[in-house]
C-alpha cells in the first residue's frame, strides 16, 4: 500500500505533492490521537501537536523555531483541511498557468513564513491579544494558499473564474474580497488566522510584483532547497574508486627497448633511401627491397 502511495506521489505534479504532504500529516496526527486515546497515552497527541504548531509566544518560538515551517502543513479539523486543499488545488492549477513549479514552491513557503510573521507580531504588539498570548497557536495552509491566489491575481488580474452562486468574476476581484474579509475579521474569533492571511497575501503580492520587475524573491527559498537536494544526492551516490596504475621496472625497460628498436629501423630505412637516391632501385638487394616495402606499408 505504501509503495503504491509513494508511486502516486512521485507521479503527481507540484500541487498534488503539496496536497499529499498536507493530507498525510493530517492523517498521521489523527492516528496519533486515536492511539493516545486507546492506550491511555495521556497528552501524547497534544504534545506531538505542540511541536509542529506555531506558538504566538516568542519564548516558546525561540525553542521551537522549526514551527514557522511545520505549521503551514498542519490542520485543525476535517473542514479546515478540506477547504484549504480544495483552494490549493483550484488556485494552484491557475497559478501554474503563469508561473513555474519553482515559483509555486517558493511562494507557498514564503506565504507561510509571512503569515507566521504577521501572526507572531500581532500577538506581541497589540495589547488586545495580551491575555491570549501564552496559549495561542496557529496551524493551517491558509496563508500559503492566499499567497498563491494573490500572486496569480497580480500576474493576470483580468483572468476570470467561475464561482458557485456567483458566476464569473475576475481573479483580482476575488483576491481583493478575500483580503478585505480577512481585514474586517481581525477582531473576531480567528483574529490570529486572519493576520496570517494578510501576511500570506502580502507575500504573494510582493513576490509577484518583484517578479514583474525582474527580481525573483523565491530564490531565497529555492536556493537552500537546491543545496540540500544536491547534498543528499551526493550522499546517496556511491563514490567511484580511483584506478591505480602500478609501474614496474620491467615495463619501463620494455618501453626503452621498443624505442631503441624503432630508432634503429628508421635509421636503416634512411640508409636504404639514400642508396636508392645514388644508385636507383635496382641497386638494392632483395633484403633491402623487402625492408623498404615493409616500411612503406606501415
Amino acid at each position: 500500500m505504501f509503495e503504491n502511495l509513494y508511486k502516486k506521489y512521485q507521479g503527481a505534479d507540484v500541487v498534488g505533492k503539496f496536497i499529499f504532504v498536507n493530507v498525510a500529516l493530517y492523517v498521521l496526527l489523527l492516528f496519533i490521537g486515536v492511539f493516545s486515546v486507546l492506550f491511555n497515552a495521556g497528552t501524547l497527541s497534544a504534545d506531538v501537536l505542540s511541536f509542529v504548531e506555531l506558538p504566538a509566544s516568542l519564548e516558546l518560538l525561540l525553542v521551537r523555531p522549526w514551527t514557522v515551517f511545520t505549521y503551514m502543513f498542519i490542520h485543525a479539523g476535517l473542514w479546515h483541511i478540506l477547504w484549504n486543499m480544495f483552494a490549493l488545488y483550484f488556485f494552484g492549477r491557475i497559478f501554474l498557468n503563469f508561473y513555474s513549479v519553482r515559483h509555486f514552491v517558493g511562494i507557498y513557503i514564503l506565504g507561510g513564513l509571512f503569515g507566521a510573521l504577521f501572526f507572531v507580531l500581532a500577538y506581541n504588539l497589540f495589547p488586545y491579544f495580551g491575555p491570549y498570548l501564552p496559549f495561542s497557536r496557529l496551524v493551517g495552509a491558509s496563508a500559503a494558499v492566499l499567497a498563491i491566489v494573490v500572486a496569480a491575481a497580480v500576474r493576470s488580474p483580468q483572468y476570470r473564474i467561475n464561482l458557485m452562486f456567483v458566476g464569473s468574476v475576475k481573479l483580482s476581484t476575488f483576491a481583493l474580497v478575500v483580503v478585505a474579509m480577512s481585514f474586517l475579521m481581525l477582531s473576531g474569533e480567528n483574529a490570529g488566522g486572519n493576520f496570517a492571511h494578510l501576511g500570506g497575501a502580502f507575500a504573494g503580492w510582493l513576490v509577484a510584483d518583484m517578479l514583474n520587475k525582474g527580481k525573483d524573491l523565491t530564490l531565497v527559498v529555492n536556493g537552500p532547497i537546491d543545496w540540500m537536494s544536491s547534498l543528499l544526492t551526493r550522499l546517496r551516490t556511491p563514490r567511484k574508486k580511483k584506478t591505480k596504475y602500478t609501474y614496474t621496472r620491467g615495463g619501463r625497460s620494455a618501453d626503452y627497448e621498443y624505442n631503441a628498436r624503432k630508432k634503429a629501423d628508421e635509421a636503416e630505412v634512411d640508409r636504404i633511401l639514400e642508396k636508392v637516391k645514388k644508385g636507383g632501385y635496382a641497386s638494392l638487394s632483395e633484403e633491402e627491397k623487402r625492408r623498404l616495402f615493409e616500411a612503406s606499408s606501415k
